[in-house]
């Protein structure tokens, strides 16, 4: 009975982040369209901020927990699956064209935070003064983006009728609601199964935790592939891996000094890796193809079958 309840609240944890995913696209989108902003702005703020919701709460309470490695294993194997499993899908389903800017700032920036957490966890260690170095680097990071954002932006006026400010406010609120709440269900549900089967905070935090709070960047971007706003979804991703690292292990490490031991230099090492090929595919014609997007998946794949295999 137990595992049939396990399943029975997994279907309905995924049911409300698909659906809170539709609503926070198309009001992000609606969003961008009143402002005149570019679709990657918005995906770097509101929509990166709702779907980085899940992982925010389960690490800070992790942190508060004491169990540090499933606090940093959510954000390393979130932003690992976020990169190659959610990237990878979207382009296989349709191909991802990503701007200059975005690969020559966004992705460059995304893969620096990547190298620094390596760097300050290098000790085992990540300190107050540590966190408050993450949260000083997301305000700058997000200033200068929005101003760049203002300077560059030569969007055209939408030919397409805006839509009423309640109902975008309300898609926008039931998305970001929907999705932390659908996550957590999983999250909880999930990670009671595994923790059953004897497997360690760091793995749990790494696969079934970080999976499951990275639900709404993988519907999100999905949908928003789909629908042809390739600015919402890479936007989404990179905006996600930004907060993951600098906003949530930064707010977190502030509260509560972080002592990581089942983090391994492979994780870390796959984290930058990750990274440093989606950059790699970007860069090259700016758009990820769908060959590329099965490279990235084959990539998550075997490194989730090193993962079981080291168990």
């Amino acid at each position: 009975m137990e595992i049939l309840k396990d399943l029975l609240f997994i279907v309905v944890g995924i049911y409300c982040v698909i659906n809170g995913a539709n609503l926070l696209t198309k009001g992000a989108v609606a969003l961008a369209e009143r402002f005149r902003m570019p679709q990657v702005i918005i995906g770097l703020t509101i929509v990166a901020l709702g779907t980085s919701l899940p992982e925010l709460c389960v690490s800070l309470m992790s942190a508060l927990k004491g169990t540090a490695d499933m606090a940093v294993g959510n954000v390393v194997g979130s932003n690992i699956f976020n990169t190659l499993f959610i990237v990878g899908i979207a382009a296989i389903l349709m191909p991802i064209t990503v701007s200059r800017l975005t690969v020559r700032r966004d992705m460059v920036f995304a893969l620096a935070a990547s190298v620094l957490l390596l760097c300050m966890c290098w000790n085992g260690t990540l300190a107050r003064w540590e966190g408050f170095v993450l949260l000083l680097l997301l305000v700058v990071y997000m200033l200068y983006t929005i101003r760049q954002s203002r300077l560059e932006n030569t969007a055209e006026e939408s030919d397409r009728q805006l839509v009423p400010w309640m109902k975008t406010l309300s898609w926008l609120v039931a998305g970001v609601l929907l999705l932390p709440v659908g996550s957590y269900v999983f999250v909880d549900h999930a990670g009671h199964l595994a923790l059953a089967l004897g497997m360690s905070e760091a793995v749990v935090g790494l696969t079934i935790v970080a999976g499951g709070t990275s639900l709404p960047e993988l519907a999100t971007t999905i949908v928003a592939a789909r629908k042809g706003e390739s600015g919402i979804a890479i936007g989404n991703v990179l905006g996600s891996n930004v907060l993951n690292i600098l906003f949530i292990l930064g707010l977190t490490s502030l509260i509560s000094p972080l002592y990581i031991s089942g983090i391994t230099m492979v994780d870390y090492g796959m984290l930058i890796a990750s990274m440093a090929v989606f950059l790699l595919f970007s860069w090259t014609r700016f758009k990820i193809e769908r060959w590329e997007g099965i490279v990235l998946t084959a990539m998550f794949v075997g490194y989730l079958s090193w993962l079981i295999y080291n168990i």
